[in-house]
């Protein structure tokens, strides 16, 4: 709608400007807290304008109480001191949130929320997830400063004469959304969708109907708040859908992705936020169901949330310096604090993945294939004159040799559910590990290059010894999982396993605490809650969804019309249906001993059996699809 109100930049965070703005837009009738917490879930603490207008200096300046036992800060806001204060932050960019099925009838006009970010401090210390990444954000760049000052050779050699002429440093990140929409009485055909996908008839395609209308519409949104969408398209998950006779789509399901400029990191977290509520708004009120799931569907596609960091120092003349690109970008791939940034992302992924994976459905997206990166390894391209464009790698470089303000990291295994203000939190943290270690090191980009390409059982100076960090080949097609394990590691593959590394890697973990910016306290707090988290769902979810998929494989052939391989292949579902979820006297299915296990606190014993039945439900998905076939 013409003349709406959207965003209130921070120029305007003042008594007299706000004042101004709320009197002239009378539909905004509710000021609300956006606290995050460390399960990136976002409160929404209502509170009428016309309170918040009485006082609005008292409402900036201080913090409103509330009550945090119910948010996710295990251990922290705990049941006896419980009380979280919520603190404005006004030194960002305020959202004013419609609801389109609310109109005011004397306006005319829907009923406006303004959206205004905000931390949540617990005894007098932020602990939410837009703490940790302030927090990061200004370490890494007083960090810089420090580094240039006592190495100048990492300025001098990307074309910066003396720290002096530096002004700032300026954070850039972003992120990219990957999401499934579907009509709501239509559910997943996994043949049709593996076909479709593996003939790439989707990807890039042309939307129409009610999808293409409710894409447009997210875009124009996402324009009118100031996020700036650079693209929207198809994704290759997906099938045809159908017309009906009376002009509906029917049949929908279909993988989108939207991308938006970059920002500062904390800007970029707070957009997607955003982006995620305008999209499920939109696509939801014309009828359709939106999932941001990793992995909605198994056996396709997942959804990625592929996230970019990059940095650059602006000089008092004006002009901007990647600090990542080298000088020379026809005979290098990366500055030396470039490097250093790559390596501190590899060296230290063990412990930045649990808060970049923490959930099942996390996992079920990360397996070989399908883009999803399970290898700690990275790719630099072939020549210094052709960019990589490696999909199977973990940390892919972004690099267009004509212009060095492109280079930057592409981190590829957050989904669009991570918690994305604690990645980016964790990402510069761990980059700045890497640049100390390159700065000291006083190696040329040369030497560092042969660093980060090292032979598996080489010694490196920062890298460790008994891994390969570089590889230009496809991984998945090139090696197979003992090779892959051998050269990269073996990566965790359940919650309980990536959240053990926190306890593992100890040495590490240090690069995230450096500056107290993951405290012991924040580290804890979100161990504890991803394993709760992890429990109930296995618990419950998990083994519920494979009880109902047990149940619906039935027998279908019948004595006259029987084969005798219709048998054997209904005998081998029943053989994994039984060990699955039959008890007996002498014996107990997986679902009991993994309840059991859960029971008993044996969560390592948990772990491995939900890997045990995650293996047994993907080989009966599989034999029933054949057995089906072979019955006419």
């Amino acid at each position: 709608m013409k003349g709406l109100l959207y965003t209130v930049e921070k120029e305007k965070h003042n008594e007299k400007d706000l004042k101004e703005i709320l009197k002239s837009n009378p539909q905004i009738k509710f000021v609300s807290l956006m606290g995050i917490d460390l399960g990136g879930n976002a409160t929404d603490e209502k509170i009428p304008v016309e309170l918040f207008l009485e006082d609005i200096n008292d409402f900036l300046e201080s913090a409103v109480q509330t009550d945090g036992s119910s948010v996710e800060l295990y251990n922290i806001a705990t049941l006896n001191n419980a009380k979280v204060d919520l603190k404005p932050d006004s030194d960002c960019k305020w959202y004013v949130d419609y609801n389109m099925e609310h109109i005011d009838s004397e306006l005319n006009l829907p009923i406006g929320t303004l959206r205004i970010p905000a931390f949540l401090i617990h005894d007098n210390k932020k602990v939410c997830s837009r703490g940790v990444l302030q927090r990061a954000e200004k370490y890494f760049k007083t960090s810089l400063f420090e580094i240039f000052e006592k190495y100048p050779h990492v300025i001098n050699n990307i074309g910066i004469d003396s720290v002096s002429d530096i002004e700032d440093i300026i954070l850039t990140s972003a992120t990219e959304l990957e999401f499934w929409v579907n009509t709501p009485e239509d559910k997943a055909d996994l043949e049709k969708l593996y076909v479709s996908q593996s003939l790439k008839e989707q990807y890039w395609k042309r939307t129409h109907g009610i999808i293409r209308t409710c894409l447009e519409k997210s875009l124009i949104a996402l324009q009118n708040i100031g996020v700036n969408p650079e693209m929207a398209h198809k994704e290759v998950g997906g099938i045809n859908s159908s017309i009906s006779i009376d002009g509906k789509t029917n049949h929908a399901m279909e993988q989108l992705e939207i991308s938006w400029k970059f920002s500062s990191p904390l800007q970029a977290a707070d957009s997607e936020l955003i982006v995620r509520e305008v999209i499920e708004d939109i696509f939801t009120s014309n009828g359709l169901e939106v999932t941001f799931k990793a992995k909605p569907i198994h056996g396709v596609a997942g959804s990625g949330g592929h996230t970019h960091v990059g940095a650059s120092a602006k000089l008092k003349n004006g002009k901007i310096v990647n600090i990542f690109a080298p000088k020379d970008m026809k005979n290098d791939y990366l500055s030396e604090l470039g490097y250093g940034a790559l390596m501190g992302l590899l060296r230290n992924y063990e412990v930045l993945n649990p808060f970049v994976t923490s959930t099942n459905d996390g996992f079920n997206r990360l397996v070989p294939g399908f883009e999803a990166p399970v290898c700690t390894v990275t790719s630099l391209g072939h020549s210094y004159e052709v960019p990589s464009r490696n999909r199977s790698v973990l940390v892919g470089l972004i690099r267009d040799i004509k212009n060095p303000k492109t280079v930057r990291f592409e981190l590829r295994s957050p989904n669009p559910l991570s918690n994305t203000y604690l990645v980016l939190a964790g990402c510069y943290q761990v980059m700045l590990d890497g640049i100390k270690a390159s700065a000291q090191s006083k190696l040329s980009t040369k030497d560092l290059e042969k660093e980060l390409s090292k032979g598996l059982g080489e010694d490196g100076f920062y890298l460790e010894r008994g891994r390969m960090y570089r590889d230009e080949n496809d991984v998945f097609e090139h090696y197979t999982m003992e090779e892959r394990n051998e050269r990269f590691s073996v990566p965790p593959a359940t919650v309980y396993e990536n959240m053990q590394n926190l306890e593992k890697y100890k040495n590490k973990l240090e690069s995230l605490k450096q500056g107290n910016v993951f405290t012991e306290a924040i580290i804890e707090s979100f161990k504890v809650g991803a394993i709760k988290k992890w429990k109930k769902e296995l618990s419950n979810r998990i083994i519920d969804d494979a009880m109902d998929s047990i149940r619906s494989y039935s027998k279908l052939h019948e004595k006259e019309n029987m084969d005798a391989l219709d048998e054997v292949m209904w005998n081998s579902i029943a053989d994994i249906k039984f060990n699955v979820m039959k008890d007996t006297l002498t014996r107990k299915s997986l679902f009991t001993q993994i309840k059991e296990a859960l029971e008993a606190k044996d969560y390592a014993k948990a772990s491995n059996l939900q890997l045990e039945l995650k293996a047994n439900m993907e080989e009966i998905q599989q034999l029933y699809v054949k057995y089906k076939k072979n019955i006419y």
